[in-house]
């Protein structure tokens, strides 16, 4: 008595999967629109992977240009006099693992060999803001005097003005003379050149002493406009500080400064997994193709085998692993793939930028694991949705009518 189809240790649905994925020379379209299926699901996770990758790179390294540049916190004052020393030693004392530098802030018009430029002057403790803005550090000279200024390289450039020269700072602020007035005007000399990556603010910039504000503006000694916190964990940190803040101040995160810029980024980004994820679907409608075609050129083979006793569920097991396997193939070399090309993204200068607008003349690659979870969890649902059709389909098969029709 032959052994059953339905044996415990039956091979039958294994051999039957392995002898329709080889290739038919009778039926050579339904191997090549496999063939077609893996390749696109291969492309399409590949692509994915790589563009994910450098949206997510460009968007991390926007955010470090921007985080030196913007500050983690700045607590600013909704009344004269609210920001003072002594608002900055009690942050201190309850928060003592924070950062603090004190500021002040003004427009200016800088001039020098014919060249003007507006910008935004600080007036900072050089100590304090080294401390909390490893550009600011770098940049520093080993000047003494009052009325010394750090600008950006391409303020220097356009002002001709290197580490060493002098440029004239013109002020909102008014000074008598003879019988009128004119903007108020200090030579400073430039006591360091900062390169943030960001051409923007190289140019908008400038950083001078808390003395030299407090001369030439008049500005009360302790009292600033603002002031900036450095710390780890903003986004935690925020909320403790916010508690023991007075109400008439607010403290902001670098994040609620440029929000909008990160919030249309993340909707590029989201569009752009999207539209990638479309090629996965065509590719997918090439699995439902082979399959449906494997259904109908076998259907002589899938009634003979239900008279010998395959079950109807034996029957869309394994059709639906065909599906299976070839969108788990394709996964599988996509994800080889897409990482080989972020390697090779990584590793190679293939692809040149401006620094000026992107901060990094190398093109950033940052493929984070929740994205590549979506990546293979969406081409999952996708293969598991289009090998069910053809799989119910070939369950479906009636022996009696194909039998009687052969």
């Amino acid at each position: 008595m032959s052994k059953p189809l339905t044996s415990p240790d039956n091979t039958f649905v294994g051999r039957i999967i392995r002898h329709y994925l080889k290739y038919d020379r009778e039926n050579p379209f339904i191997f090549i629109a496999g063939m077609l299926a893996f390749g696109g699901i291969a492309a399409g996770v590949m692509v994915l992977m790589i563009a994910m990758g450098i949206m997510n790179g460009t968007q991390k390294e926007f955010k470090k240009r921007l985080f030196v540049m913007n500050y983690p916190l700045t607590v600013l004052p909704l009344t004269e006099h609210a920001v003072d020393d002594n608002l900055t030693q009690k942050l201190a004392e309850t928060f003592p693992y924070l950062k603090f530098s004190p500021y002040y802030t003004t427009q200016v018009i800088t001039k020098n060999a014919g060249a003007v430029q507006g910008s935004l002057l600080y007036g900072v403790d050089f100590d304090q803001e080294s401390t909390i803005n490893p550009v600011f550090k770098d940049a520093r000279g080993e000047g003494k005097s009052t009325f010394r200024v750090i600008i950006g390289d391409s303020l220097s450039y356009e002002m001709d003005a290197p580490k060493g020269n002098k440029v004239t700072i013109y002020f909102s602020e008014q000074q008598a003379i003879g019988f009128g007035t004119m903007p108020l005007q200090k030579r400073f000399v430039v006591d360091g050149v900062f390169d943030s990556g960001l051409k923007a603010y190289d140019k908008a910039i400038m950083y001078t002493t808390l003395e030299a504000f407090e001369k030439l503006l008049k500005r009360k000694k302790g009292v600033y406009d603002g002031l900036h916190i450095y710390t780890e964990d903003p986004v935690s940190d925020i909320k403790k500080i916010r508690k023991v803040l007075p109400d008439n101040v607010v403290i902001e995160g670098w994040w609620q400064q440029n929000g909008n810029f990160f919030s249309a980024m993340e909707m590029e980004k989201k569009a752009l997994f999207l539209v990638l994820l479309l090629i996965i679907l065509v590719a997918s409608l090439n699995i439902i193709s082979s399959l449906l075609m494997t259904v109908m050129s076998r259907r002589s083979e899938i009634a003979l085998m239900r008279t010998l006793g395959a079950t109807s569920k034996e029957i869309r097991s394994i059709f639906f692993r065909l599906g299976l396997i070839i969108g788990s193939a394709g996964i599988v070399t996509g994800t080889l793939l897409g990482a080989l090309g972020i390697c090779i993204l990584k590793t190679f200068d293939i692809i040149s930028m401006p620094a000026d607008v992107y901060g990094t003349s190398k093109l950033p690659v940052d493929l984070t694991f929740s994205d590549f979870g979506l990546i293979i969890l969406g081409t999952s649902v996708i293969i598991l949705l289009s090998s069910l059709y053809p799989a119910r389909k070939a369950a479906q098969t009636d022996p009696l009518t194909v039998l009687r029709n052969e």
